[in-house]
């Protein structure tokens, strides 16, 4: 498994560099370095980096519990805190006078009247 993941990571990165240096060898010669010596230099660069990330990958167990994560407990709530008020100030004001409400209704009534018969009147009642 581990030999797995190195001979893929040199793999990509070899691949990487190879891409790279396809474009490189005019880049390179104008800094005076030979086509040949360009390649060498990216292809030991893509082993380096292809080593690095297997070496990482490797530390790495494949099957680990997480680590344990510790979350503080919550802060304790408030302290409640009682204030003793100060008793409202004392207000005079004028006794309210008395309304009286009269509460009327209305009744109907039948009278006899002669010569025409009953008729219906109504009067208002108040208490």
């Amino acid at each position: 498994m581990k030999l797995f993941k190195f001979i893929s990571g040199a793999a990509a990165a070899l691949a990487l560099v190879a891409g790279l240096a396809a474009t490189e060898p005019a880049a390179a010669r104008d800094r005076g370095m030979s086509p040949g010596a360009a390649a060498a230099v990216g292809a030991l660069g893509g082993l380096a980096v292809g080593t690095i990330v297997g070496a990482t990958v490797a530390q790495q167990p494949a099957y680990a519990a997480p680590a344990p994560v510790y979350v503080a407990p919550p802060p304790p709530p408030p302290a409640r805190v009682y204030v003793e008020e100060e008793p409202a100030p004392v207000v005079y004001r004028e006794r309210p006078r008395r309304v009286y409400v009269e509460r009327c209704s209305t009744e109907r009534y039948r009278e006899w009247v002669p010569g025409w018969g009953w008729e219906y009147r109504s009067r208002q009642v108040c208490n």
